[in-house]
């Protein structure tokens, strides 16, 4: 049930105005092994879930609730880039393009700056389909402002951009070829999102509803509750800044740069849920625009295997997301 959202003045500016969130929705069948989920609905109307760990693992159910069943690995034999973490791979998105799926996946380490941004392509979503195409040529190492996990790919009137980044200088975009396999020959990096005090904002994703493009991502410690639990308000929470332009000029409610530690809490721990993120965001056929995540149910237990899967409705009738 969504719970009822006040409007006060004199908040603090991170927190916006929603003072409830609404709880998870329903979920059943297997609602672990979700960290850093990607939900797409396929033309029959079966759900499919990405997530990091096990080389990418697929679960399927034939409604968003559930039941989820684990299919297998996306990618069995891990990714084609050499670098340590091939066969860990991280951070899936999945988008269809024409009549083709494209799911990209990083490879990385955790800490470590030596990163790559890969691709696969199916022609339908189901385990034992998927081709590993190797690098998208978004590759990080000590030497660059980013780090190259995290993508997410969306389609801004006909060109595709690529936004992704983790810790470092956080959030970064790049122009892609079409299709969108490789950078665009020529294109630059730039930077969307910075907080310089903590660097600690990673797994955007980009989303249009009305004329705004909504840049959402994770900000704090996303991991590890179990063994060291952050201070309070440190952990995972959403967040989100606007702009009319999919390339910049993301700015939060109260109009502070993203580029300038700005940002808009969109949900954040409450009752039995903490830490949520790892978010995309999905227009679903059957439930409109969607946000979803992994969370620690407190009920449960705080380790990263005990992660469960989240999702929420989006109201954007106030021009900023809530849920």
């Amino acid at each position: 049930m969504v719970k009822i959202c006040l409007v006060i003045s004199g908040l603090v500016p991170l927190l916006g105005t929603a003072l409830g969130y609404a709880d998870p929705n329903a979920c059943s069948g297997t609602c672990t092994n979700t960290h850093d989920p990607s939900i797409i609905r396929r033309s029959d109307g079966t759900y499919f879930r990405f997530s990091t760990g096990g080389k990418i693992a697929v679960h399927t159910a034939p409604d968003i609730t559930g039941p989820w069943t684990y299919q297998g690995a996306a990618l069995p034999s891990g990714s084609s880039i050499d670098l340590a973490g091939k066969d860990d791979l991280w951070a899936p998105d999945v988008s269809l393009i024409d009549s083709t799926y494209y799911m990209y996946y990083a490879v990385s380490t955790s800490g470590s700056q030596d990163s790559a941004i890969g691709v696969a392509t199916s022609s339908s979503l189901d385990v034992g389909t998927w081709t590993d195409l190797g690098s998208t040529g978004i590759r990080s190492s000590s030497s660059k402002a980013y780090n190259a996990i995290d993508a997410s790919l969306i389609n801004a009137d006909g060109t595709y951009l690529l936004t992704f980044g983790s810790f470092w200088g956080d959030i970064f975009q790049v122009e892609m070829k079409s299709p969108p396999k490789a950078v665009a020959s020529g294109a630059t990096t730039y930077n969307l999102a910075y907080d310089s005090v903590t660097t600690a904002e990673e797994g955007s994703t980009l989303f249009k509803y009305g004329s705004y493009y909504y840049l959402f991502y994770s900000k704090g410690q996303c991991c590890g509750y179990d063994s060291n639990k952050p201070a309070a308000g440190k952990e995972y929470k959403v967040m989100v800044c606007r702009s009319s332009s999919p390339t910049g000029g993301f700015v939060d409610k109260n109009g502070v740069a993203c580029t300038s530690s700005g940002g808009t809490v969109v949900l954040e721990s409450h009752g039995n849920v903490y830490g949520p993120g790892g978010q995309g965001v999905y227009q679903d056929p059957a439930n409109g625009p969607i946000l979803y995540y992994h969370y620690v149910n407190t009920s449960i237990g705080y380790a990263d295997g005990q992660k469960q899967f989240g999702w929420n409705n989006i109201d954007f009738s106030s021009g900023w997301p809530v849920v």
